[in-house]
């Protein structure tokens, strides 16, 4: 199985990145993904989901700025993330939530 997370970068708060995820390995029309970031000292926390009929859950911290998103015919999972904050910044990581299952992030850091 292969999730690799593209992407990441430094950008200054205010602005905006794309995530994205190529999936390899997996049935990934079926799967329930999403992703989560975690940054040094910190717990992981699950920023998104989306099931395989793309009904999408955010976190709150999260809800307003990002948007999940999915291309089933290019096995492909999206971040779009506006508005971004300092407190974004973290390694970002797509996952396949049933069974879990992620590879490797992206770094997101965000300057103030």
């Amino acid at each position: 199985v292969q999730l690799q997370a593209s992407g990441g970068g430094l950008v200054q708060a205010g602005g905006s990145l794309r995530l994205s995820c190529k999936s390899a390995g997996i049935i990934f029309s079926f799967s329930y993904m999403g992703w989560y970031r975690q940054a040094p000292g910190n717990q992981r926390e699950l920023v998104a989901t989306i099931t395989r009929g793309s009904v999408t859950n955010y976190a709150d911290s999260v809800k307003g700025r990002f948007t999940i998103s999915r291309d089933n015919a290019n096995n492909t999972l999206y971040l779009q993330m506006n508005s971004l904050k300092p407190e974004d910044t973290a390694v970002y990581y797509c996952t396949r939530i049933t069974p879990w299952t992620t590879g490797q992030g992206t770094q997101v850091t965000v300057s103030s």
